[in-house]
């Protein structure tokens, strides 16, 4: 196996004394570990920052063994990680790829929104901008792994109008007349999904709590929920920035 690609580094673990285990998902190759010798030393501290974005080999002998990874520094995030909202989201957005997505299995659509969340992050000029896109990341990633949300028409009625609501059984949409006498039963469907509007502060809390639902309930389960405090932090994290 030899792989060079650019790849945002998501994940690293402590491999020994001085190595590290990265992950790293790559355009084309999904998400890819790689051992990384001298990982934990003073120079490869600041480039493996999940978040940045690096210029990695993988090299191994065969497709079963871990392989050995270099990597070069190409976009630091480093300096978000002052930033106490910012350095929230980059841990949660890289967190989740990490810990949901399979290894060696191409998601290139999962790739480029992380990439946007990452850059909306970056050079946003207000949380509640990026925010809005991180709620979209997440239900994209939710998609490509087979739990994708139908936010296209009512469940009840079919109409594509007026939809206000989600069924947290069905992740269907629910227009606002077929929701009205369960609304406290369903969900709410901000209008920055089902239309494009602009996301207030309380549309974009909406959002967050829709896909959180099925994040929990289908997606990080069992051992996959421990990533899911880093969620809350960010959650909480916003909220302030909101007031």
């Amino acid at each position: 196996m030899h792989l060079s690609t650019e790849a945002i580094v998501c994940g690293v673990i402590q491999h020994g004394e001085t190595g590290t285990v990265a992950r790293l998902l790559t355009p084309a190759d999904g998400m890819q570990p790689g051992y990384v010798r001298g990982g934990r030393s003073r120079r490869l501290r600041p480039v493996l920052v999940p978040g940045n974005v690096v210029r990695a080999e993988y090299r191994a002998r065969a497709d079963t063994q871990l392989a050995a990874l270099t990597v070069e520094l190409v976009t630091s995030r480093a300096p978000l990680l002052a930033e106490p909202a910012a350095a929230a989201a980059i841990e949660w957005a890289t967190a989740l790829a990490a810990t949901a997505l399979p290894e060696a299995q191409a998601y290139p659509r999962v790739h480029a929104a992380l990439d946007g969340t990452l850059r909306a992050i970056e050079s946003a000029p207000s949380a509640r901008v990026w925010a809005a896109a991180l709620v979209r990341y997440e239900l994209l990633l939710l998609a490509e792994l087979g739990f994708g949300l139908d936010l296209s028409a009512c469940v009840a009625t079919g109409v594509r109008e007026d939809l206000g609501y989600v069924s947290p059984k069905s992740g269907a949409a629910v227009s606002r007349a077929a929701g009205a006498d369960y609304a406290d039963r369903l969900l709410r469907l901000p209008a920055f999904l089902a239309d494009g509007a602009a996301a207030d502060w309380d549309a974009i809390g909406d959002g967050f709590r829709l896909t959180g639902h099925f994040l929990a309930r289908d997606l990080l389960t069992e051992r996959r929920a421990r990533v899911l405090p880093a969620r809350e932090r960010l959650i909480t994290r916003l909220q302030r920035a909101a007031t």
